[in-house]
């Protein structure tokens, strides 16, 4: 099929999805690879099924300190309003089926090889089936998409007066692996388009990544980079890595970050400040997401930085780390310090954490290094499955020569409010300060529940010779002052 007919049959195709309005799948092109371990379907109740393309992602399993290349599945439509979804599992038998996150509560029913739920809001989901987490399908249901390009657009993509870059359904290899966009661009990549290489936003602003489809080099690396940039957006893309570095105001929403290889941290933020995540998935294998002040070449502390939300899963590393790296290690000891503040986590699930490293453990990871001064940071509303390997909370003043120059400054004034945590394979957290200047304070949990435990200090149970982090398994160590369970 020539470029052109094939653009005028997507047009036609993009009037007619936009029409039902209700239900939009995005079919795979003949160019893109699939996968049949399960099949599709989803329909408004009641109404007819409309099939929905399944497609490989590659995961990292770490057996013992080895890393292993797993295929799961993905798939991903739009609705509004209400529908029913039918997942037939195509490798055997159903002995068990669950959805997560599990504070989704959906119940999903099993008839022979078939599991179906109803589902009344978007969400990005995992449904595993016979426990297993490396060969699931990652869900991603959609609102619609109020940001398609009109029909009349995308004809003139790429013309003379075209702000819009546009990639259409099916494979698309970038030159150089590499496609620089400019100030005040749109790029768009359409449900089922594959783009091979890195769409990179630097030293630009007012730039828009928007879309369903994927974008990823072949290998390893980033799919979007955005660098010293203003004013930038991204919305309902897949993309490997999506890291950010000495910028302002960018908006990051509804993207899946899913990676294989060692260092695969999904989003990374470095150097920046107002940087937004909402509805963000991300399945990576090392951290999910980290906040860093210089780092990589950007210089400079991190202020008001928000993810809510949102759902992480880290098959190595953390889900959440802070304050490691900063101007120590890059500028030298005689460097200022860098100061990260104002970041809010909020609604987030955290799905798994499988670290052997002790240096690297953490669901929800402060470790201030490189003289770093951390403080006023927000925890609200955070869920905790049952981790394979690491622990909870890791709040320490460190010196890890791997990674920094000089231990961190201070850390001061944490409030985690509303953090659960069911399951039995977490490992003992830590809150450790360095020396008498460098000191951990001002570190409250307010509603902490273990367990459907509630640890307070004034819990019932608690000799009065215990702090109460033992009732917690969090050891509190020295240079340590106000930590506070209400």
């Amino acid at each position: 099929m020539n470029l052109t007919r094939k653009i005028i049959l997507f047009i036609a195709l993009a009037a007619n999805l936009v029409a039902a309005a209700d239900v939009v799948t995005y079919p795979a092109d003949p160019g893109v690879e699939t996968l049949d371990d399960f099949t599709v379907a989803v329909r408004q109740s009641g109404g007819e099924w409309q099939p929905v393309a399944v497609y490989p992602v590659r995961v990292d399993e770490v057996r013992g300190t080895k890393h292993c290349v797993e295929t799961a599945s993905m798939a991903y439509f739009d609705f509004d309003g209400k529908v029913e979804v039918s997942v037939k599992y195509n490798k055997g038998a159903i002995d068990s089926a669950r959805v997560r996150p599990l504070s989704s509560k959906i119940a999903p029913a099993v008839s022979g090889d078939i599991v179906t739920f109803t589902l009344d809001r978007p969400s990005n989901l995992s449904v595993e089936v016979n426990g297993d987490i490396f060969h699931n399908l990652h869900l991603f249901a959609n609102p619609l998409d109020a940001r398609r390009p009109s029909a009349k657009e995308i004809k003139r993509a790429g013309k003379k007066g075209s702000k819009l870059v546009y990639f259409g359904p099916g494979v698309h290899k970038l030159p150089d692996d590499v496609m620089h966009i400019k100030s005040g661009q749109t790029v768009y990549i359409d449900g089922g388009a594959r783009v091979y290489g890195m769409l990179v936003a630097d030293s630009v602003r007012d730039v828009r990544f928007y879309g369903r489809g994927e974008v990823h080099p072949r290998g390893r690396g980033e799919g979007i980079y955005i660098k010293r940039s203003r004013n930038v957006d991204v919305n309902g893309l897949i993309v490997t890595q999506i890291p950010v570095g000495g910028c302002d105001s960018v908006s990051i929403t509804n993207v899946k970050s899913i990676s294989y290889y060692g260092w695969g941290d999904g989003m990374n933020v470095f150097a920046s400040n107002n940087v937004r995540y909402d509805s963000v998935f991300c399945r990576n294998s090392d951290d999910c997401h980290t906040v860093y002040a210089t780092r990589k070449g950007f210089n400079g502390g991190c202020s008001n930085i928000v993810m809510e939300n949102s759902t992480l899963w880290a098959d190595v590393a953390h889900p959440i780390n802070i304050g490691l790296h900063g101007s120590a290690a890059e500028l030298g000891l005689d460097a200022a310090p860098d100061t990260i503040t104002g970041l809010l986590y909020r609604n987030i699930d955290i799905l798994d954490h499988q670290e052997r490293q002790l240096d690297c453990q953490g669901c929800l990871t402060i470790v201030s290094g490189d003289n770093n001064l951390v403080k006023d940071i927000t925890f609200d509303n955070i869920r905790i499955d049952d981790i394979r390997i690491g622990r909870l909370f890791d709040i320490r003043i460190a010196m890890i020569k791997k990674y920094c120059a000089a231990p961190g400054g201070c850390i001061r004034d944490i409030l985690f409010k509303d953090v659960t945590y069911n399951g039995n394979r977490a490992e003992v957290s830590f809150i450790i300060g360095y020396d008498p200047m460098r000191r951990v304070s001002g570190i409250t949990f307010d509603n902490l529940v273990i367990n459907g435990v509630r640890i307070s200090d004034d819990m019932p149970g608690k000799p009065k010779w215990y702090k109460t982090g033992d009732m917690a398994r969090i050891f509190i160590g020295e240079h340590v002052d106000g930590v506070v369970f209400k």
